[in-house]
């Protein structure tokens, strides 16, 4: 019961409280739809090491027994006497801002179409990379050069690393889940041509034989309930290893005069030992056993990274096929690798309503990201 006054009688009245207000969860957001670009040229490995005339036997056999059959790479012309070299940093960056602006925006509409929707539609764009630094950023130029309305919302996540598209996934959502009905999109654009240094380094040709170009966007919206065909992202849960936050490094390389990429050879056991642990407490927030997990889309990092998360999570060679099948065919994508596997994964036409999925991704920090969908 509430207390109450009376105007006319201002004596004190008992009156009945008013009843709880039920208050409504926001719908989570959905997947509305994908899309990918990568760019021109693709070459194979024995092509790559033809070109930079290789013969270190090690070097080659970093390269050869890759799990990398072909990738896209946009490399520096060769010079007068058909040799090529390492690009000074201010052309580097002039080739990512040119890179990721083309494939950033080709992989946007196709991520459209596939949702049925236009660039009008567009309410909140974020863009990822980790392979250059612009200011203004990603998303700035994307929505000058493609025409989006400049009231847009945007946010740029820069330098996260291979992880970050689920880091961006999960604030896209959020922004989604809070304002149903409108569409946001999400676009991981990588030119790890931009990102690249050529030596004799052991450093330098594990990095080399492994990224390609690559970018994907993803479209989301909420409160559509089941207009969407995509899976709800119920879900994320995040690792940080920091023992290991060395391990994975993109850092200024003095003696080259540029940015270059660091990989620890322990990567992969460092990642596979820390997999289980934060997949089952993303799993258990929602009450499922592992075995309930149909889908596994997980980022293509590495031959050795990728059997390292298989054996410890007990998952089959046909659980991680599209993880293996995109690393074959377009080697390490960086943050948007994740999303070439789940395009794939939708083309087989295999998933079915009800159906649960993990992503997964790994990066520096070290870290492993991972979010739960449910179509």
């Amino acid at each position: 019961m509430t207390i109450g006054f009376d105007i006319d009688h201002p004596e004190v009245l008992d009156l009945p409280a008013p009843p709880p207000q039920a208050v409504v969860a926001p719908e989570p957001a959905r997947i509305a739809g994908v899309g990918t670009a990568v760019t021109p040229e693709s070459y194979t490995q024995q092509e790559v090491l033809d070109l930079f005339a290789i013969s270190d036997p090690k070097i080659r056999s970093v390269f050869l027994n890759s799990a990398i059959s072909r990738r896209h790479l946009t490399l520096p012309p060769p010079d007068s006497g058909g040799n090529r070299a390492s690009e000074p940093q201010g052309d580097l960056l002039a080739k990512h801002a040119r890179i990721a602006v083309d494939m950033g925006l080709r992989a946007l509409r196709s991520c459209l179409d596939d949702a049925g929707a236009g660039l009008a539609d567009i309410d909140y764009l974020c863009c990822v990379t980790s392979t250059g630094f612009l200011t203004p950023g990603l998303s700035a130029l994307i929505i000058r050069e493609a025409g989006i309305d400049p009231s847009c919302h945007r946010a740029d996540v820069v330098g996260m690393g291979c992880n970050a598209g689920l880091n961006a996934l999960n604030a896209t959502a959020a922004w989604a889940r809070s304002n149903p009905g409108r569409l946001a999109v999400m676009i991981c654009s990588e030119a790890c041509s931009a990102a690249y240094t050529f030596d004799s380094t052991m450093r330098t040709a594990v990095v080399n034989s492994l990224f390609g170009d690559g970018a994907a966007a993803v479209a989301l919206v909420a409160g559509d309930g089941e207009a969407a065909d995509g899976p709800r992202v119920l879900s994320f849960a995040s690792h940080i290893i920091t023992d290991a936050i060395g391990a994975m490094r993109y850092d200024w390389d003095g003696d080259q005069n540029r940015f270059s990429f660091y990989l620890d050879p322990g990567i992969p056991y460092v990642v596979g030992a820390h997999a289980e642990q934060v997949v089952d407490r993303l799993l258990s927030g929602a009450g499922l056993p592992r075995s309930a997990v149909k889908h596994w889309v997980v980022h293509s990092g590495g031959k050795k990274v990728i059997d390292a998360v298989r054996v410890n999570l007990g998952l089959t060679r046909h659980d991680m096929r599209h993880t293996t099948g995109v690393l074959s065919d377009y080697g390490n994508l960086s943050s948007g690798s994740f999303l070439f596997s789940y395009e794939r994964l939708l083309g087989e036409g295999v998933v079915e309503p009800g159906d649960y999925g993990v992503l997964m991704t790994m990066g520096p920090g070290s870290t492993i990201e991972t979010a739960l969908v449910q179509w």
